[in-house]
């Protein structure tokens, strides 16, 4: 029996140190080395221009206008090649990378606008990702502002994307700077809708424009039954047009997807099935036909498409 006890203590033992090694003492998991790496390299990354943007259109349900475009942050790493956001904005956020990279995003769009404009280009509102320490800026809105100037932009011309699960800790703060442009004609979206425990009091309190359903409730709509997902998409379409605001479905991935929103009066969407993410040379041709024709083949494959 006493060599049997020993023999389950040995067991624990071994366990607790290997999972020692797992999580560190802190009782955290340990960072990859490739996070440790991305981690390290982070603020050199943004002062060294290795970001950019890939555009994804939305478009409206009933002709596939194109209505806006959203943009997508991905980091040419010099030795891992194209990272998406996934990996590095969990790192960004632990820092003031976020702030930085951020701020990079909000003026690279404008600038993006600009160079689209001297091209001869019909421009459509930008739509950028902001961070809930970015919103808790006191400068945000004059950041902005300097760089719509710098680049000549009309404040219509760009939107700001909030996360529904993002955390807001100074929410007066980002109330006021967010009111600040809305009144000045930037458009304020309210993303991945549903997928986090303070959406109704996002949408009651921040001056948001645009409702913009999240992918995870569209996997089932368009399969023939009264799902929950359905309910829900139907549900929130009806609560934007109750406020008077736009509603937007992302992660469209096939046209049986498209149909279904369709007879639900969505009048925005987005996703792989109208249009993948593509870098702003590839994007010229989509400004310039206004519009986009649906695929004829199916469903695109299944994926975060804006991610």
């Amino acid at each position: 029996m006493a060599r049997l006890a020993r023999f389950w203590r040995g067991c624990v033992a071994l366990w607790r140190a290997r999972w020692q090694v797992r999580v560190g003492r802190s009782g955290q998991p340990l960072a990859s080395a490739r996070s440790r790496e991305l981690q390290a390299r982070l603020d050199r990354a943004i002062v060294d221009g290795e970001f950019c943007f890939h555009y994804q259109g939305k478009f409206d349900t009933a002709q596939l206008r194109l209505v806006g475009l959203e943009a997508l942050l991905r980091w040419h790493h010099p030795r891992h090649g194209l990272v998406y956001p996934n990996e590095f904005i969990g790192l960004a956020e632990r820092t003031d990378a976020i702030v930085a990279l951020g701020n990079w995003g909000i003026d690279a769009a404008c600038r993006q606008l600009a160079q689209w404009r001297a091209a001869g280009l019909p421009l459509v509102p930008v739509a950028v990702n902001v961070s809930a320490r970015q919103l808790c800026q006191p400068g945000l809105p004059d950041f902005v502002l300097g760089c719509l100037r710098r680049h000549a932009i009309a404040p219509g011309l760009l939107e700001l994307e909030v996360t529904e699960s993002c955390c807001i800790d100074d929410m007066a703060q980002a109330t006021q700077g967010l009111r600040r442009l809305r009144a000045l004609g930037l458009a304020i979206s309210l993303d991945d809708y549903g997928t986090g425990h303070a959406g109704l009091s996002h949408v009651r309190m921040l001056p948001i424009h645009t409702i913009k359903i999240d992918r995870s409730f569209l996997r089932d709509v368009g399969g023939g039954s009264a799902d929950s997902d359905t309910v829900i998409v139907a549900s929130t379409i009806a609560l934007a047009r109750g406020l008077g605001l736009q509603a937007l479905a992302e992660g469209v991935e096939n046209g049986a997807q498209l149909a279904q929103l369709r007879r639900l009066d969505c009048p925005q969407v987005q996703g792989f099935y109208l249009h993948l993410p593509a870098p702003a040379a590839e994007v010229a041709a989509l400004l310039s036909a206004g519009r986009v024709m649906v695929p004829q083949h199916g469903a695109m494959r299944p994926g975060a498409d804006a991610q």
